[in-house]
């Protein structure tokens, strides 16, 4: 769970579902992604936390947030365009929704997907 404390008395509490279904929802609006997937962690690690979606979420002691995405895009789009514009949209999303700037934004690009392109040309 993700913890933010506020100026007053009180803290504002973040299910970890929450934090995933916003990223999930942030790098899918970007035009070129394919999907959010899973596909290439290890089997137990999909086994106890099956909620994921292909996003990796940790805390650092010091409270800083940690994101890991693992994406797959379509041909045609450049990798490296794709990946600052779904970097910057998790980013301005956190910022937005749940008052949280994320230390790290990795993005891993698994899978480049052919299959949309061919059947268009």
């Amino acid at each position: 769970m993700a913890v933010k404390n506020q100026e007053g008395s009180g803290k504002i509490t973040l299910d970890r579902k929450i934090l995933t279904s916003i990223i999930n929802l942030a790098a899918k609006e970007i035009n070129g992604v394919e999907s959010v997937t899973n596909t290439q962690r290890p089997w137990w690690k999909k086994l106890f936390n099956r909620y994921d979606d292909g996003v990796e979420i940790k805390f650092e002691k010091n409270g800083a947030l940690t994101v890991d995405v693992f994406l797959n895009i379509l041909v045609g789009f450049s990798v490296p365009d794709i990946a600052y514009r779904v970097q910057e949209n998790i980013r301005n999303s956190l910022a937005t929704m749940v008052a949280l700037k994320p230390l790290k934004i990795n993005i891993h690009v698994i899978n480049v997907d052919c299959d949309k392109e061919v059947e268009n040309a």
